[in-house]
This record gives structure tokens, C-alpha cells and sequence, in this order.
């Protein structure tokens, strides 16, 4: 299921790291800077809300493809790998929700 995540990061930071905008809608993203990224994904992230809410369930799958695709782009525009995320779930894996953010509240 991670494959084709990381093969997504791949080719986000290939269109970063070109830095040509030329044909490259994530390039021209990647250039508008961290804040535009995220206010792309929080756009994103609504649409998904509106669907899920709607129960129009091929509209929410789609919507979330693009929510993980704008994630992926955001996470690159601050240098954070996918690996760094991953790893933070790993690290929840088998932890109660309930304990996790107790957890958090404490620190």
C-alpha cells in the first residue's frame, strides 16, 4: 500500500528538485512556497469533508487521492519524508487513541 505513496514522493521531489515549471503542476505548486502547499491541502481536505458528508463515495475517493497527493507535496515543501510520517504511525501502532493523545497532552 506504501508503494505507490513512495513513488509519489519520488516523483514530487524530482519536480521539486528540477525546479522547471514548465509542465508540472506540482513544480508550480512547489514554487508558490510551504504556505501556498497548505492552504492546498486544507482546500483539498474540505472537499473530502463536503463528499464524506454527502455520502457520494466515489466523489470522497477521489477527493481523498487528491488530499494524500497534496499531503505528499505540503510534507515536501518542508523537507518532511514520508518515511518521518510513517514512522511516527509505526510508532503509535498497537496504542489506543485515547492513550496516544493523553500521551501527547502531556508533553
Amino acid at each position: 500500500m506504501t508503494a505507490i505513496l513512495t513513488r509519489l514522493e519520488t516523483t514530487i521531489l524530482a519536480r521539486k528538485t528540477a525546479g522547471d515549471t514548465g509542465d508540472s503542476h506540482t513544480a508550480r505548486l512547489l514554487a508558490k512556497g510551504p504556505e501556498k502547499c497548505a492552504e492546498k491541502f486544507g482546500e483539498e481536505a474540505i472537499e473530502a469533508i463536503i463528499e464524506a458528508a454527502k455520502g457520494d463515495n466515489e466523489k470522497l475517493t477521489t477527493e481523498a487521492a487528491d488530499v494524500l497527493y497534496h499531503l505528499l507535496v505540503m510534507l515536501a515543501a518542508r523537507n518532511i519524508p514520508l518515511a518521518d510520517v510513517l514512522a511516527v504511525l509505526e510508532d503509535r501502532e498497537g496504542t489506543s487513541g485515547v492513550a496516544e493523545k493523553a500521551g501527547r497532552s502531556a508533553n
